[in-house]
């Protein structure tokens, strides 16, 4: 929409009648006018409501722009590494290595002017929080590098002045003013009190339309066996864990003071979803699937078997969705999900595992996604454009097979699903020793930058890197 349409937009809110009320906007604390329906708007689809995703987007985005000015010299380009920062890259690209071992680097995301925010994961010698970066030279790299945060955590995402994080047990809004690299004062706290005990403790992040919050909440869990990960021990049925973990919990991303109970669990049966997004009006994800087949169920399961499943499934994730967990895994062999050893299975039998929702996309198991982003950028080749890249932070649990993982993949996408088959695009992070603790680097993070190019995230050296596109458009 051109700047004239949304100030056209901006007036005719502020018009509003008693249909309109004015809420505050996550980019600017001057608020957006957000048309409230009438039941009559509700049935019959009323234009103003249709339309309302596209006239906040656009008017938060202008909003957007006057508050993140540009601090790289007109004219200036990045300068790759002359070795890419250690990884592979299809023919044509290049990336440039932003920053260098930052601490444990999880999800980043990217400003309008370029400036880069990523969350640190807490060490046992440190505490993590969130590290700015910002470039002002135009070689790529960053100069200016800025700290905040009291805690460690994976998830982050920004819209406008507003910077959501995600700390194991809660989620943060930090307030920045005017483009500043750190907040102006403490953070709100949006919600508290998350459960992060036990396994899957990261929370990762995503905003959805209007004030949707959408946060991922893993299982505590293997695959909720009366004692985890003991050999043959059943299964809890019902599993008492689904109640409060192994789902997808959506928030208000304007309101303070929540707590878990207060949210909705829009989506169950996810083991872990770290790699979540939100895309086209839609939620995302990539789970990280169960382990351990051969090593609890030897006489089910070779030592192959165990390596090679269950899938790492994509999914495209809707409101009351169950997507099976811990009744149920995806079978690579067999293309579908299938009865879990805990609760009866014998590797072929479907059961209840035939009314759950499948993958859009199966990968090998194991492979721990981490990251997920659908590119919508025009500075890579036609191809990409709408398509998912997918970061896998790696295996440690393949033997007796190598491990995998430890790539960033691609999608292709048409009309909403998958058109064809994944690749890698991305490689050679871990460096020689491919093995979760000998690795050079883990892919974690993904995000895009405001010219089109993609950011990837190292938790395990650290490093940023910018992935550019130097070939002729096509």
């Amino acid at each position: 929409m051109a700047a004239a349409a949304v100030k056209t937009a901006w007036r005719r809110g502020l018009r509003a009648s008693s249909r309109g009320a004015i809420l505050p906007s996550a980019f600017n604390p001057i608020p957006i006018p957000i048309p409230i329906p009438s039941p009559r708007s509700e049935r019959h689809g009323d234009k103003t409501m249709r339309r309302l995703p596209e006239i906040v987007l656009c008017a938060s985005l202008a909003l957007a722009a006057a508050t993140y000015q540009p601090h790289v010299p007109a004219g200036a380009k990045p300068i790759c590494a002359p070795d890419n920062g250690g990884i592979t890259l299809p023919e044509d690209f290049c990336a440039v290595v932003v920053a260098d071992r930052l601490g444990r680097a999880r999800h980043l995301t990217v400003a309008p002017n370029g400036d880069v925010f990523v969350a640190l994961a807490n060490r046992r010698e440190e505490r993590g929080g969130i590290v700015a970066l910002r470039d002002t030279t135009g070689d790529g790299v960053a100069d200016v590098v800025t700290r905040f945060g009291e805690n460690g955590g994976t998830g982050i995402a920004l819209r406008g002045a507003s910077l959501y994080f995600g700390p194991d047990d809660a989620v943060l809004r930090y307030t920045l003013p005017g483009g500043s690299l750190s907040p102006s004062s403490a953070p709100d706290t949006l919600v508290s009190g998350l459960p992060a005990d036990r396994n899957h403790r990261a929370k990762s992040l995503a905003l959805g339309t209007g004030r949707d919050l959408f946060v991922n909440i893993g299982s505590p869990t293997n695959s909720c066996q009366v004692q985890d990960r003991q050999n043959e021990a059943p299964g809890v049925d019902p599993c008492p864990d689904l109640a409060t973990r192994a789902g997808i919990w959506r928030f208000d991303a304007e309101r303070k003071g929540q707590t878990q109970a207060q949210g909705e669990r829009f989506a169950t049966g996810t083991r872990n979803i770290v790699a979540l997004t939100f895309h086209d009006g839609r939620v995302w994800g990539a789970q990280h699937g169960r382990d351990q087949l051969f090593q609890n169920w030897p006489g089910l399961f070779d030592a192959a078997a165990g390596a090679e499943k269950p899938s790492e499934e994509f999914f495209q994730i809707s409101r009351g969705d169950d997507f099976g967990w811990p009744y149920c895994y995806h079978d690579p062999e067999r293309g579908q999900k299938v009865l879990a050893p805990e609760y009866g299975g014998d590797g072929e039998t479907v059961g209840r595992c035939a009314q759950k929702k499948a993958p859009l996309v199966a990968f090998p198991a194991h492979w721990a996604p981490n990251a997920l982003l659908f590119y919508t950028g025009n500075a890579f080749p036609a191809a990409y454009r709408g398509g998912a890249f997918i970061a896998f932070h790696g295996s440690w649990n393949r033997a007796p097979l190598p491990q995998g993982g430890y790539r960033v993949v691609f999608v292709p996408f048409r009309d909403g699903r998958p058109s064809a088959a994944w690749s890698v695009f991305a490689d050679g992070f871990a460096g020689d020793s491919v093995q979760p603790g000998l690795a050079r680097h883990r892919p974690t993070g993904l995000a895009q930058g405001p010219d089109g190019s993609l950011y990837i995230s190292d938790d395990a050296g650290g490093r940023i890197w910018r992935v550019l596109y130097k070939g002729r458009r096509r």
